[in-house]
């Protein structure tokens, strides 16, 4: 294998300046730099990334902790930071925790270990136990759709509580007064937030959300079937349901047509999060649009200006959310 040494000699320059041109630490005249990267291809050299990352204690590499990989909400969050720290020069290290909060400190225990050069992650829930950790690093964290309450570790969130205002706005304005909602898990602060958020503007408007026709879900597809199920075996009628997210409204979706009860015709629909699926499902899904692409380029920038010693000018941000009206949502009469 080739060795800087060699890639100097062909270049006629010093190993400290071929290391220069690759690291970008100091600027190089240009003729030289031209001429040490042609030693390069002609080598096929290519650096100890390893090596690098002792001497720089940085390798190059971003963490992303994410609760569960197979659900929508977070693929869409690696393809986000995926696209953005590739543009940065960056690698991705990508961990699943399963919703464990055991996984969670361990993988983030691990990246610190690693000394990555920074770390976004989405909590699996209030009961995370990563805040010790967090904060004895000096590596740049942050936070992204499941905030932390500590003011130095920056987040980008949304505005969960404007989400449940959306939503319960929309079917009011629509006329349905016998309302339903499937929340995600409750130990989760933003699913709170959703539902205080749909209560009020309910409450407001003099419509009742009674306990039993609140369903406790866990964002899967399987929660929709089975709060459809439960409202159905204790004969809650409704004529309107908010799912918070959407994965759980196409579950939802399944069930009532399972059972002949049609959407919008019979009882309206919405879900959250506008993924794919909410677009390509019969009849197409009313939903709360949640900003994941900006999410995702804010917390790549913060870890960038980390990195580069600038400025941080916001701890936390908070995105709002906007409702798009399909096919699921109708007025009732």
């Amino acid at each position: 294998m080739s060795s800087m040494k060699d890639v100097a000699k062909i270049a006629g320059v010093s190993v400290s300046t071929v290391s220069r041109v690759i690291n970008k630490s100091i600027p190089v005249n240009n003729e030289t730099r031209l001429r040490v990267e042609k030693a390069i291809r002609k080598l096929h050299y290519k650096p100890n990334l390893l090596a690098k990352g002792l001497r720089m204690r940085s390798g190059g590499i971003i963490g992303l902790v994410v609760p569960e990989i197979i659900h929508q909400t977070f693929v869409n969050f690696i393809h986000y930071v995926e696209e953005q720290i590739v543009d940065h020069g960056f690698d991705l290290i990508l961990g699943n925790t399963q919703e464990d909060p055991e996984k969670e400190e361990r993988f983030i225990d691990s990246l610190i270990r690693r000394n990555v050069d920074g770390i976004i992650f989405s909590r699996v829930s209030d009961q995370s136990r990563v805040f010790n950790i967090l904060e004895k690093t000096n590596i740049p964290v942050v936070v992204v759709d499941r905030f932390l309450e500590k003011e130095d570790i920056p987040s980008i969130v949304l505005n969960n509580y404007q989400a449940g205002i959306l939503a319960g706005s929309h079917l009011i304005s629509l006329n349905h007064k016998k309302i339903a909602c499937i929340t995600g898990p409750l130990n989760i602060a933003l699913c709170r937030e959703r539902l205080k958020g749909f209560k009020t503007i309910l409450s407001e408007n003099g419509v009742l959300l009674p306990p039993d026709f609140i369903y406790e879900g866990d964002f899967k597809f399987e929660s929709g079937i089975y709060a459809i199920k439960k409202f159905l075996n204790d004969d809650i009628k409704v004529t309107a349901i908010w799912a918070q997210n959407d994965m759980m409204a196409i579950g939802a979706l399944k069930e009532l047509n399972q059972n002949h009860i049609r959407v919008p015709e019979d009882i309206s629909l919405i879900g959250m999060d506008n993924i794919s699926s909410s677009e390509m499902v019969t009849p197409s899904l009313t939903t709360i649009i949640q900003p994941f692409q900006e999410m995702c380029q804010r917390a790549v920038q913060i870890i960038l200006n980390h990195i580069h010693k600038k400025e941080i000018t916001l701890n936390r941000i908070v995105l709002e959310p906007s409702l798009i009206i399909r096919e699921s949502t109708r007025p009732f009469k």
